[in-house]
C-alpha cells in the first residue's frame, strides 16, 4: 500500500486496488478504470483485441450447450449449462489464474479427448478475472491461425487469450510455428503482462507436437514442443468416485440435465460425453439409413485422412457411392441425398447433429497484395462438419481401413485447400494408391501447397531433371517456404555436387531459412572447416534452431572429439534444447560420470521433458543396476512420465511383487496410458481374475488399443477355453481390430470350420489388415489343397503369394512358382514387387532367361 501511494512509484496491480476498494468500501469498477488509465489508457481506449469476460457468451467461446430452457410458447430460448462439478485439474487452473490475477503471465493447456469438458473447464476457471476487469479474446475470424497470427502482437495486460481447439493454431502447416513463437514472446515480455493463454488439445495432438524428430529429420514443431513444455494438464475422460458423489448431490438438489445424465453415465463416469450427446449421435450413425451412413463414413474418412473442419456437400455427395452395398445403391431413390441430409440434421437430445451444415464467416482483410490462402478458392454450394465425437470415434474405429475409389475421386474433383489435397495425396500413397496421389498432388501444387511443390521438385530431381526441380523449389519459396530449395541442396549434396548445393542452401537462408544455415553447417564440417561450421551453426541457434549445434556435437562425438562434443551440447543447451541436456546426460552416464548424468536429466526433466530420467533408468537397467533405475525411474514418474509408470510396474512383475507392480500400472492408466491398461488386464488373467482382466481390456480397447482383448483371447484359446477367446476376439473385432479377425478365423480353421474361417479371413483382407495373413493360405497348401490356397492368397496378401511361390519352387514346380510370383507382383508396388516377387524370379532363372532360353530383362 505504502508503494502504491507514491507518486514515482509503478501503478498498483488490479489485485491491489480490488483489495484497496474493499477495504474502503468503493466501487471496484470505478478504480479499476482509475487504475487502468494509470497504466496506460482508459477503457475507450484499451490497446488489443477482445472484450471484457462478462460480456462473452460461454458457447460463442465453444462450450458445449447441454439442453435448452423452454418459453412460455414452449420455443427452446436459452441454451442451458449443468452446474459445475470440479475436479483435480480445476485445482491447477485455479493456481493458474490466481498468479495471473497477481501480475504473472501464465498458460495452462488442457488435454483430454472429445467432449471431456476441457473448454467449460476454462471457462469457469476464468470467472474471477472478470470481477477484477479482465477481457477475453477468441482469435477466430477469418480462420483461427490467420487472426491469432495477426493480432497476438496487440494483445494487451490482463488478456485471456483462448486458444480453444488448439492444433487450428499450432498445427497449422504454414503458421504454427509463428504463432507458437509469438505466444512465447507475449508471455516473455514482462511491459505486456499479466497474460493468460489458455487452450485445449486432443492427447493425439500433443503427441505429434511433442514427439523428438529422429536424428536428421526435419523438426517441425519445435517451437510448438517448447512452447508446451510444462504448460500442459490431463483431463481424464470419466468422473471419478468424489466427482460422481458430487454430480449426485447436485442432482438431487435438483439439476435436471446432471440427472437426466446420471441415469445413463454413472456406471463409467463419462457424464461430459454424455452431457455433449456422444453416446446419442454415434448410436445414430450405428442405426442411420444406408445413405447417411455413406456420408458419415466418408466424412470420418475425410477427416482422419487430414481434411479440413468444413467438408463441401458436393464432395460428400460424390464419396458416399462406394459406401454402399450394391443391394443399397441400387435401392436409393433420386432425391437419396437430400433425405439423407435431412436425417442427419436432425437434433439428438436437442444439443448436436451428427452433420451439421455450417457457414463459414466471410474474410474480411484490408486492402493490399493477395496472400496465397486467399487465392485458393473457396469450395462453392453448401458446407458441412462432422460432429467431433463421431469424428473421434471414426479415428479410431475406422483407422485400419482406406477409403474406397469414389473417395479419391470426389476428393479429387471438388476439394480445392491445397493443405487438404496434399494431406491426401500423402495418405493415398501410404495406403499404395499411387495413382490417385499423384494427381491430388499435381492438384494440390496448381492450388498453391509448397508442400506438394517440395515433392514434385524432388521427384524431378530423382529423375535428373535439375532445371526443372530447381524452377518448382523456387516456386515454393517464393510462396514463403524455403524448405524445398534446402532439400534439393541435400540431394546436390549428397550427390557431390558441393558447391550447387551451397549454393542452392545459401538462397534458402536469404529467404529465411535455418534449416539452411543447419545444412551449410553440416557440409562445411565435413569439409573440415569446423570453425565456419561452428560459426553456422550458432546463425541457426540464434534465429530459434538450436538443432544444428547438437548435430554438430553429435558428429564430434561419432569421431571420437568428445571435449568438443560437450561444449557443443551445452551452447545447445543455453539455447533452450532440452535434446542436448538428454544427449549430455547420457554422455558422462557411458563415461561414468553417474552424478553429472543424473543432474544433466534433472535439468531436462525441470525444463517440462521427464524422458531424459527414463532413459538413464534403461541405460542402467540394461547395465545391470537394478536399483538405480528404479530411483531414477521414480524421480521421471515424480516429473509425470507415465512411461516411467509403466516400465517401474514392469520391473515390480519381474521382481515378483505383483501387487507392487499393479498399484504402479493403475497409476498409469488413471494417467492415461492405456499399455497400463493393457499390462494390468494380463497381470488380472495371470492371477485368475478374469473379469476384471476383460474390464481392462475393453477400456483399453475404448482408448483405441484392442490388443488387450486379442491377447487374452489368445490366452484362453491355449487354455482350450475356445468359446469365450472367440468372444474376446469379436469384442476385439468390434473396436476394430483386423488382427482379431485374423485370429478367429485361425480358430475356426483349427475346429475344421473352413467356410467361416475365409468368411473372416475376407473380412480382415477387406478391412486393409496388415496382420499375419499367410497362416490360413499355407495351411491349406500342407494339405494338399492348393486351388484353395491360391484363392485365399490371391483375395489376401501379397506376402501369402509369395510364400506359396516359394513353396512350389522348393516342390519343382517352377511354373506354378513364376504364376503365383507374377501375382505378387500385380497385387503389389514396384518396391513390393523388388522386395518379395524379385527374389522369387531371379531364384528360379538366376541367368534371367525365359523357360525357352531368351535373355529378359527380368528386373525391369
Amino acid at each position: 500500500m505504502q508503494q502504491a501511494f507514491q507518486a514515482d512509484g509503478p501503478v498498483p496491480s488490479a489485485h491491489t486496488v480490488t483489495a484497496l476498494a474493499g477495504a474502503l468500501r468503493l466501487p471496484v469498477g470505478e478504480l479499476l478504470a482509475l487504475q487502468r488509465v494509470a497504466a496506460g489508457g482508459g477503457d475507450s481506449e484499451r490497446p488489443g483485441p477482445g472484450r471484457p469476460i462478462g460480456l462473452w457468451d460461454p458457447h460463442a467461446l465453444e462450450v458445449h450447450p447441454a439442453g435448452t430452457a423452454q418459453g412460455g410458447s414452449g420455443l427452446p430460448v436459452q441454451r442451458e449449462l449443468p452446474t459445475y462439478v470440479p475436479r483435480e485439474h480445476d485445482r491447477i487452473l485455479a493456481e493458474a489464474v490466481r498468479e495471473a490475477g497477481q501480475g504473472h503471465s501464465r498458460m495452462l493447456v488442457l488435454v483430454g479427448g472429445s467432449s471431456t469438458g476441457k473448454t467449460r473447464a476454462c471457462w469457469e476457471a476464468v470467472q474471477p478475472l472478470a470481477e477484477l476487469g479482465w477481457w477475453l479474446w477468441h482469435p477466430f475470424d477469418p480462420t483461427r491461425a490467420e487472426a491469432a497470427l495477426e493480432d497476438l502482437h496487440r494483445v494487451g495486460p490482463r488478456t485471456v487469450v483462448w486458444l480453444n481447439e488448439a492444433h487450428h493454431y499450432l498445427g497449422d502447416l504454414t503458421a504454427g510455428e509463428r504463432i507458437a513463437a509469438a505466444v512465447h514472446h507475449l508471455l516473455t515480455s514482462p511491459q505486456r503482462g499479466p497474460v493468460l493463454v489458455l487452450g485445449t488439445l486432443w492427447p493425439q495432438y500433443v503427441q505429434q507436437y511433442t514427439a523428438l524428430p529422429a536424428v536428421g529429420e526435419p523438426d517441425p514443431h519445435s517451437r510448438v514442443r517448447e512452447l508446451l513444455a510444462g504448460r500442459t494438464v490431463r483431463v481424464p475422460d470419466a468422473f471419478d468416485a468424489r466427482a460422481l458423489a458430487a454430480a449426485t448431490a447436485l442432482a438431487e438438489g435438483g439439476d435436471r440435465l446432471l440427472a437426466d445424465a446420471l441415469t445413463r453415465a454413472r456406471a463409467d463416469g463419462r457424464l461430459t460425453q454424455d452431457l455433449a450427446g456422444g453416446p446419442a449421435l454415434l448410436e445414430r450413425y450405428r442405426t442411420g439409413s444406408p445413405a447417411a451412413r455413406a456420408l458419415l463414413e466418408a466424412a470420418m474418412d475425410a477427416r482422419r485422412l487430414g481434411v479440413g473442419l468444413h467438408l463441401p456437400q458436393a464432395f460428400l455427395t460424390d464419396a458416399a457411392p462406394d459406401y454402399l452395398h450394391d443391394s443399397d445403391w441400387n435401392q436409393l431413390t433420386d432425391d437419396w441425398a437430400e433425405k439423407a441430409y435431412a436425417e442427419l440434421a436432425e437434433q439428438v437430445h436437442g444439443k448436436q447433429a451428427p452433420l451439421s451444415r455450417v457457414t463459414p464467416r466471410p474474410r474480411r482483410r484490408p486492402p493490399g497484395p493477395s496472400t496465397d490462402a486467399a487465392a485458393s478458392p473457396r469450395p462453392s454450394g453448401p458446407l458441412f462438419r462432422l460432429a467431433d465425437y463421431l469424428e473421434q470415434h471414426g479415428r479410431t474405429a475406422r483407422r485400419h481401413l482406406c477409403p474406397p475409389a469414389s473417395f479419391w475421386h470426389a476428393a479429387h474433383t471438388h476439394l480445392t485447400d491445397p493443405d487438404d489435397l496434399y494431406n491426401l495425396a500423402v495418405e493415398a500413397e501410404n495406403r499404395h494408391r499411387l495413382q490417385w496421389a499423384h494427381h491430388l498432388r499435381l492438384r494440390a501444387a496448381d492450388h498453391g501447397s509448397t508442400l506438394a511443390l517440395i515433392q514434385l521438385a524432388l521427384m524431378r530431381e530423382a529423375a535428373g531433371d535439375r532445371e526443372g526441380a530447381e524452377n518448382l523449389a523456387r516456386q515454393a519459396a517464393d510462396h514463403g517456404d524455403a524448405g524445398a530449395l534446402v532439400q534439393l541442396a541435400n540431394m546436390q549434396d549428397e550427390a557431390g555436387d558441393r558447391e550447387g548445393a551451397e549454393n542452392l542452401a545459401r538462397q534458402a537462408a536469404d529467404h529465411g531459412s535455418t534449416e539452411a544455415l543447419f545444412l551449410m553447417a553440416l557440409m562445411r564440417e565435413r569439409a573440415g572447416d569446423r570453425e565456419g561450421a561452428e560459426n553456422l551453426a550458432r546463425q541457426a541457434a540464434d534465429h530459434g534452431s538450436p538443432g544444428a549445434l547438437a548435430q554438430l556435437a553429435r558428429m564430434r562425438e561419432a569421431a571420437g572429439d568428445r571435449e568438443g562434443a560437450e561444449t557443443l551440447y551445452r551452447q545447445a543447451a543455453d539455447h533452450g534444447s532440452t535434446a542436448a541436456l538428454i544427449q549430455l546426460a547420457q554422455m558422462r552416464e557411458r563415461a561414468g560420470d553417474r552424478e553429472g548424468a543424473e543432474n544433466l536429466a534433472r535439468q531436462a526433466a525441470d525444463h517440462g521433458d521427464a524422458s531424459a530420467l527414463a532413459q538413464l533408468a534403461w541405460m542402467r537397467e540394461r547395465g545391470g543396476d537394478r536399483e538405480g533405475a528404479e530411483t531414477l525411474y521414480r524421480q521421471a514418474a515424480d516429473h509425470g512420465s507415465t512411461r516411467a509408470l509403466v516400465q517401474l510396474a514392469q520391473m515390480r512383475k519381474a521382481a515378483g511383487d505383483r501387487e507392487g507392480a499393479e498399484n504402479l500400472a493403475r497409476q498409469a492408466a488413471d494417467h492415461g496410458s492405456t499399455r497400463a491398461l493393457v499390462q494390468l488386464a494380463l497381470m488380472r488373467e495371470t492371477a485368475g481374475d478374469r473379469e476384471g482382466a476383460e474390464n481392462l481390456a475393453r477400456q483399453a480397447a475404448d482408448h483405441g488399443d484392442a490388443g488387450a482383448l486379442v491377447d487374452l483371447a489368445r490366452i484362453r484359446d491355449e487354455a482350450g477355453d475356445r468359446e469365450e477367446a472367440e468372444n474376446l476376439a469379436r469384442q476385439a473385432a468390434d473396436h476394430g481390430s483386423t488382427t482379431a479377425l485374423i485370429l478367429m478365423a485361425q480358430m475356426r480353421e483349427a475346429a475344421g470350420d473352413r467356410k467361416g474361417a475365409e468368411t473372416l479371413y475376407r473380412q480382415a483382407t477387406d478391412h486393409g489388415s496388415t496382420g499375419d495373413l499367410v497362416r490360413i493360405p499355407l495351411a491349406r497348401e500342407r494339405a494338399g489343397d492348393r486351388e484353395g490356397a491360391e484363392n485365399l492368397a490371391d483375395h489376401g496378401s501379397t506376402a501369402a503369394l509369395v510364400d506359396l511361390a516359394r513353396i512350389r519352387a522348393a516342390a519343382g514346380d517352377r511354373k506354378g512358382a513364376e504364376n503365383l510370383a507374377r501375382q505378387a507382383a500385380e497385387h503389389g508396388s514396384a518396391r513390393q514387387v523388388f522386395r518379395w516377387s524379385g527374389w522369387i524370379l531371379t531364384k528360379l532363372w538366376p541367368y534371367g532367361l525365359d523357360p525357352d532360353g531368351t535373355p529378359t530383362p527380368r528386373w525391369q
